[in-house]
């Protein structure tokens, strides 16, 4: 099986950024367009499958009227989005507007809320699971099924199409082997003293689902469950009390300048990470550690309150065909429908190839314990670090 992804860099100025524009915003920018009504009759912003537009066609073509698509949280060194925001606009002409790349799943969600009824809100999200849950718990996603919506496993969907999985990959340790003299490989590995002031995480996991993801595989790790996450806080508490964990959340800046020599991070963000810093002499090696191997999926969304909801819909079509999918391979990155792919031949065997290998098969925690341990990082996670 091959899995996907929870996801996000959070960074604390980009949210008060994000809260300042927004309020600024409310006001200058004028109210969303009612939707107009597809070739059937129903509303755009109503349509819960390509059907309801009378097929693609008609689908792309209600989209191209709007003309418009708001991202948001969609780094362009992130599982490929830059090439896939690319291809979109250019199949469909259709302008994509990227807001605040460098968010986190909790910034979209803010996003949704504060900027509801604004033509500059976000048509589509791409979020952590437990950030989609709970979107979804909240009322603040559109009923959705793509054509491919079969081919997702149940497990990997919300019945109601309020969020589907997209995309993923494992948690791995990246490692700057000029900066490192021997780059650990476990999480046993990185309590050791060498690693004093080299070890960081992408993002805050209160806040972001790669964040959330590593703490996880730490508890995994430390005796640890998918029900109990608390092992994974006490691991990072103590890496942080021995001076190896530092608060720097990492990117690609901060792994360049040699702020962030060892970064834990999905594995195709990493692998991403080996292949761009080669041309700039830096020697990234990227490993996934045995004794917390954990693997999980980002999941798409649809705004309920979308802008422009005919081209969010489109947008999903468009991540869901093989077209799309085999662009997040690209990124390393192992999209939700690539068994189903590999079978019919629709991937792209040089991608499939140059993905980081694991062996034995993924399990993944439910929507209940995402929720529980979401909760406990909540509660839990600063005064853990502040001890």
């Amino acid at each position: 099986m091959y899995p996907a992804l929870s996801r996000r860099t959070g960074r604390l100025a980009a949210v008060l950024a994000l809260s300042l524009t927004t309020a600024l915003a409310a006001a200058a920018c004028g109210a969303k367009e009612e939707a107009p009504a597809t070739a059937s009759g129903v509303a755009a912003d109503k349509a819960t499958s390509v059907a309801d537009f009378g097929g693609m066609d008609g689908l792309i073509a209600a989209a191209k009227k709007e003309g418009q698509l708001n991202v948001i949280a969609l780094p362009p060194d992130w599982a490929n989005y830059g090439e896939v925001i690319e291809a979109f606009s250019k199949k469909y002409g259709i302008k994509v507007n990227s807001d605040n790349p460098d968010g986190s799943s909790a910034d979209e969600i803010t996003a949704v809320k504060t900027l509801k009824g604004q033509d500059r809100a976000p048509d589509v999200l791409d979020l952590g699971v437990a950030f989609a849950i709970s979107g979804a718990q909240e009322g603040l996603f559109a009923p959705y099924k793509v054509a491919a919506w079969d081919k997702i496993p149940a497990s990997q969907k919300d019945a109601e199409g309020r969020w589907f999985n997209d995309y993923g990959g494992y948690v791995s340790i990246g490692c700057d082997a000029k900066r490192v003299a021997v780059c650990p490989q476990t999480f046993a590995d990185l309590k050791k003293p060498e690693y004093k002031g080299k070890v960081a995480l992408n993002g805050n996991p209160t806040k972001a689902g790669a964040a959330i993801a590593a703490v996880y595989a730490a508890s995994l790790a430390n005796g640890g469950s998918f029900d109990d996450i608390q092992p994974g806080i006490d691991f990072f508490a103590a890496l942080n009390k021995s001076g190896n964990f530092i608060p720097v959340e990492s990117t690609p800046a901060t792994v360049e300048k040699g702020e962030t020599p060892i970064s834990l991070d999905w594995d195709y963000l990493n692998a991403g990470y080996a292949k761009q810093f080669a041309a700039k002499g830096i020697d990234w090696k990227v490993a996934i550690p045995a004794d917390g191997k954990y693997a999980n999926f980002y999941a798409q969304a649809v705004n309920l309150d979308a802008p422009h909801p005919a081209a969010a819909r489109l947008w999903q079509e468009f991540l869901y065909s093989a077209e799309g999918q085999n662009l997040w391979l690209k990124g390393f990155a192992r999209p939700v429908l690539l068994p189903g792919m590999i079978t019919d031949g629709t991937a792209q065997a040089d991608l499939v190839s140059a993905l980081p290998k694991v062996e034995g098969e993924p399990s993944f925690p439910t929507p209940a314990q995402n929720d529980k341990a979401k909760a406990d990082l909540v509660a839990n996670w600063a005064k853990a670090l502040a001890g």
